[in-house]
């Protein structure tokens, strides 16, 4: 089975997850989803991810491909129809590598952390990932996507952003997002979420929300060792 399907090793909620999702809908590739519970992790996921026993996990030929970023460019690298995600440019390539990277530094981690800190820790991680919607703004003004005119790697990057982040506040009990600060970016938002294959995708607010309730993710309580393991396995 491993051998002839493009399979992926997901969970429902993982942001990291989706953006794999969104890559392969968006090139029209056929694929099977094997639903992982995080917390009883399965004899394939050990099996294709020893390393870090993360998902997303990508199996194609017998192969096995970590890391949502990498394996969308194996994506679109190994179906090089359109609509191309990567840029072709090799500059435009490595610019859009540098700005994944930022994406994941300075916001993703900056509201993980700001939803365990607290005080001045968590002051500080919100700042951070304020300046970097900041930045992205900036980029995104004048323009339908980060892509241009179509969805690309940096959209898909991002794209986390259009319900996740609304949670994430919530459970930390922060306001990260001002629509009124960042016009631009609050554009993109609303076009990225009107796409048909992204809403199909995104779960409901109020059921991503209960999962991770559930295990006990709030800043208004300590967490255990546990549980913080745990949470980040489910958003990393």
């Amino acid at each position: 089975m491993e051998n002839q399907e493009v399979i992926l090793l997901s969970a429902w909620f993982s942001p990291y997850a989706l953006r794999v999702q969104w890559a392969l809908k968006l090139k029209g590739i056929p694929f099977q989803i094997v639903e992982e519970d995080l917390r009883k992790k399965s004899h394939l996921l050990l099996k294709h991810n020893p390393v870090n026993q993360k998902i997303p996990v990508l199996l194609h030929q017998g192969k096995a491909i970590v890391d949502s970023l990498s394996i969308i460019e194996y994506i679109d690298e190994t179906w090089n129809h359109s609509p191309l995600l990567m840029p072709q440019d090799p500059y435009d390539k490595a610019m859009a590598r540098f700005w994944a990277d930022f994406i994941e530094q300075k916001l993703h981690k900056a509201i993980r952390r700001a939803k365990v800190f607290k005080g001045e820790k968590k002051e500080r991680e919100v700042k951070q990932a304020k300046e970097a919607l900041k930045i992205l703004d900036e980029m995104v003004k004048g323009k339908e996507f980060f892509g241009g005119d179509s969805v690309g790697f940096l959209d898909i990057a991002l794209g986390w952003i259009t319900l996740t982040l609304g949670v994430f506040e919530e459970l930390a009990c922060v306001t990260v997002f001002d629509s009124e600060k960042y016009t631009h970016l609050h554009k993109w938002m609303i076009k990225f979420v009107e796409l048909q294959l992204i809403k199909e995708t995104l779960p409901p607010k109020d059921k991503l929300l209960s999962v991770l309730q559930s295990y006990g993710h709030t800043s208004l309580a300590p967490l255990s060792t546990k549980s913080f393991n745990l949470i980040k396995l489910l958003i990393e």
